[in-house]
């Protein structure tokens, strides 16, 4: 008989106390039943951290009201976080997502650690299943490790297993897998992703995140032949090329075979597929998502994308001028990493336009998403010095080893036709490039 401490919600969040530090697991991982609750003991407890990062769901403790209460730390902002931080009671963490839980251990410890599972196996072992980014180490340094066991959740290998005796209390869930809905790739996004596609051999190893622009970039890759990967998210169409065969990792010089990533999410048929299934690795994120660790992988091709990029190359895709709307994530990490991999490449995507809100007239207008100089404020992601390829709807900007009058010249080849002239002449009038 295996001895599991099993307790209801309430029992968890009645341990909770003031001043406490709580992390829970990223996306997928995080702990929903003890978060449904935790607003029951606002009235028992102030001064109250939560740790998360890209959290799926909207609690009723991040409700305005209780922000005396509760404070949030993000690693990566979603929805629910954002309208948090303009109430005052969240701050963005600052990180390269590799060190992400060992920069943020060395300032603070958790309290507790909250977190979801798979059901436990007859071997007393259960799975930290969609990811393990920061979670096992955070597990390692709290004072109280509670985990939601749910049968519901795929037993996935790697870096994951736990073994029962190193849980503190369970809770037992029946919550179905958060998925992600499908973006279907526009037109834009079909031209971009072929783009890419049409810079990646056979046998060349992957990293791709999720949106409109990595699904045509995957969709455009069914021509293609033993393609690896390694990767910091796994996601549903990684999961459709390696059905179909496409991706089999046997030119991979690194983890030969494998599927690598430090975390999972999608829909049911990404979770059928990495259920029980060997091939895939789910390791720890200052590993995976690690530079060094990257670059041993030949043929490393990393694909992210961006909100807005200057004339020079700086890369701003956290945020929208001063105000945080994601997170760097893995973006430096990847970028880094497959530059310094024999035969690697980076690749920037973005569209050449957005559509911004006139604040004089209130009317949406069109706008160079590639500018002379980033919206001020603006969070710098990825510096000009990291980065390779940079792609637009019209076509492919190759930055490595050019001097800035080259960037400037290539970047406006691939912006909107409507705004190369004014990019020119802002260009000149700046002084990014010289002459009259």
């Amino acid at each position: 008989m295996l001895d599991m401490n099993i307790i209801s919600t309430m029992e968890a969040v009645e341990m909770v106390k003031s001043n406490d530090e709580i992390v829970t697991g990223l996306g997928c991982s995080e702990g929903r039943l003890f978060m449904e609750s935790l607003h029951l003991i606002a009235d028992q407890v102030e001064n109250v951290s939560i740790t998360n990062c890209l959290p799926m769901h909207k609690f009723e403790f991040m409700d305005e009201k209780y922000k005396e209460t509760f404070f949030i730390n993000g690693w990566f902002y979603s929805p629910a976080v954002r309208t948090l931080h303009r109430n005052g009671n969240a701050s963005f963490i600052p990180n390269n997502l590799h060190f992400a839980a060992t920069k943020r251990l060395d300032h603070k410890k958790p309290s507790i650690y909250i977190g979801a599972c798979s059901a436990v196996d007859q071997h007393g072992y259960v799975s930290l299943s969609m990811g393990n980014t920061y979670e096992r180490r955070m597990m390692e340094a709290a004072d109280i490790v509670i985990l939601e066991t749910n049968k519901n959740f795929p037993r996935t290998f790697g870096d994951v297993e736990i073994h029962v005796s190193e849980v503190d209390y369970f809770i037992e869930a029946e919550y179905e897998v958060p998925e992600l809905p499908h973006v279907e790739p526009n037109e834009k996004d079909k031209t971009i992703g072929q783009h890419i596609a049409d810079h990646i051999k056979d046998g060349d190893n992957l990293q791709f995140g999720i949106g409109g622009i990595p699904n045509a970039v995957a969709a455009a890759l069914y021509d293609k032949k033993d393609l690896g990967i390694h990767t910091e998210m796994l996601t549903s169409e990684i999961a459709k090329l390696a059905k179909a065969g496409v991706i089999n990792g046997s030119k991979k010089s690194l983890h030969k075979g494998k599927i690598v990533t430090t975390f999972i999410m999608g829909n049911q048929l990404l979770y059928d597929f990495v259920n029980d299934n060997p091939s895939v690795m789910v390791l720890d994120g200052n590993y995976v998502n690690h530079p060094t660790i990257i670059a041993k992988n030949d043929n490393q091709i990393s694909i992210n994308t961006t909100l807005e990029i200057d004339l020079t190359g700086q890369c701003a895709s956290e945020s929208i001028g001063p105000i945080q709307y994601s997170g760097t994530g893995g973006q430096a990490d990847t970028a880094r990493g497959a530059q310094d991999a024999k035969n690697g490449k980076s690749f920037i995507a973005l569209y050449s336009t957005a559509m911004i809100k006139n604040k004089k007239t209130g009317e949406r207008e069109k706008r160079s998403k590639i500018v002379p100089f980033l919206t001020p404020g603006a969070v710098v992601s990825l510096q000009r010095n990291d980065v390779d390829y940079v792609v637009t709807e019209y076509g492919v900007a190759k930055l490595r080893g050019t001097n800035v009058n080259e960037r400037v010249e290539r970047l406006i080849a691939i912006a909107h036709p409507d705004f190369r002239e004014d990019l020119w002449k802002q260009a000149k009038e700046l002084s990014i490039v010289g002459g009259a």
